[in-house]
């Protein structure tokens, strides 16, 4: 049974990017990865701009102060200035207006003293205060966005500035999605003696769709060996990876390990000390560069989220092309409440995380943390971690909090 940190490094190691680019719209890249570099042949800023409202002056004519000048032009955003500055002269000038030939520094209004065309500048600015030169930001050719980038909010701000309208990105991973057991139906079905609706398969979707993938849902697969192998056959025509749930355990009915390899899989790990989340199975199909991966997740539905957020999210996230920031995002938080574990594996414990002035906060969900107690993971934004060897962390200590969801303030 390997280590949490031991199965995490495995299982990275196994994971070859996606390569294969396609272009896209501006308005449709928020949240795709960038494919290839893109270089604009725009300077930024420009030109020469003011960063203030205030005067465009020559800085020869306002070294020494008072000094008082003749107002020639008035220069807003968006106008272009009607003739060069000669010596004795300043135009009034706005954020963002360009600078007039002969112009080298802005002098803004709060240290001038204007009547009618005229203004006194008292007191001197530096040379070229004020001033956003012309390729200070960014000059017209360099890199601008490196492949890997994750396009957010401010990566389409950089790209509408450079006039990008279409983005090279690399394609969004597809993995098909099955769920195992005898026991499930959909959530359109009546529920029989017995029975369990599907959840699993709509949290995982969901899960893949975040994560910026393309989930491809395949169904229910009953508990017959037959069966699962024609449905793993099946899903491996049609995905990059496979990701299932159930059938990954001990038990009779479980044939998910027995059927991977007599499809010829290599099986990488079958069990990881942790809790909840023990039975996963995680195997390799092709060629050593570039494996299609199978990961089979625990069937109780807490186990199965936090398989998924511990392990196949930050594999994803490398599979998707970027280029850093794999890993789970951890952060230090005190617990509000005693944090208990068995102290053989590392154990995870759901609950709510926050923000304040003082730091993180974690809130332990209420009710049991049974791996199939499905209802008090709703709202969960943090997994809580207690160590190997750890069976309580009181009220008060620092932990170490898994970052699953929206911090609340």
């Amino acid at each position: 049974m390997l280590s949490v940190q031991a199965a995490e490094k495995l299982i990275l190691d196994l994971v070859t990017p996606v390569s294969d680019i396609e272009t896209v719209s501006l308005a449709d890249s928020l949240g795709r990865v960038l494919g290839q570099t893109v270089r604009s042949q725009l300077d930024f800023p420009h030109w020469d701009n003011s960063a203030m409202d205030g005067y465009a002056v020559r800085y020869a004519d306002v070294a020494t102060v008072p000094t008082t000048l003749a107002i020639v032009e008035e220069i807003p955003a968006g106008r272009v200035p009607q003739r060069p500055l000669q010596p004795g002269e300043a135009a009034r000038i706005f954020t963002g207006g360009l600078l007039p030939e002969g112009a080298d520094t802005v002098v803004m209004q709060e240290n001038t003293q204007r009547d009618g065309a005229r203004v006194t500048v008292v007191s001197s600015p530096a040379a070229r205060s004020f001033v956003r030169s012309q390729g200070s930001y960014y000059r017209a050719g360099a890199d601008l966005l490196t492949p890997g980038t994750v396009i957010g909010a401010a990566e389409i701000a950089v790209l509408a500035a450079a006039q990008c309208v279409t983005v090279p990105v690399y394609r969004r991973p597809r993995l098909a999605i099955l769920s195992t057991g005898d026991e499930l139906v959909d959530i359109h079905q009546p529920l029989g003696p017995g029975q369990i609706v599907d959840s699993n398969r709509y949290a995982l979707a969901a899960l893949i769709e975040q994560a910026g993938a393309v989930p491809m849902p395949l169904g229910i697969v009953p508990d017959q060996r037959a069966a699962t192998q024609r449905a793993i056959a099946n899903a491996l025509t049609q995905a990059d990876w496979v990701i299932s749930s159930g059938g990954v355990s001990v038990g009779d009915y479980d044939y998910v390990d027995q059927v991977l390899a007599e499809l010829g899989a290599t099986i990488h790990i079958r069990a990881v000390a942790v809790k909840p989340g023990k039975p996963l199975t995680v195997a390799s199909f092709g060629k050593d560069t570039n494996p299609q991966l199978y990961f089979g997740l625990p069937g109780n539905p807490v186990s199965s989220l936090v398989s998924f957020w511990r392990f196949v999210q930050p594999a994803l996230r490398k599979l998707s092309g970027q280029s850093t920031g794999w890993s789970p995002r951890f952060v230090w938080a005190k617990t509000d409440s005693d944090l208990r574990a068995g102290g053989q594996r590392e154990t995870y414990l759901w609950g709510r995380l926050s923000l304040g002035d003082a730091g993180y906060r974690f809130a332990l969900a209420a009710g049991g943390h049974s791996s199939g107690n499905l209802i008090n993971l709703s709202r969960t934004s943090g997994l809580a971690m207690v160590p190997v060897g750890e069976t309580r962390l009181p009220a008060g200590s620092t932990v170490r909090v898994l970052v699953v969801g929206n911090v609340s303030a």
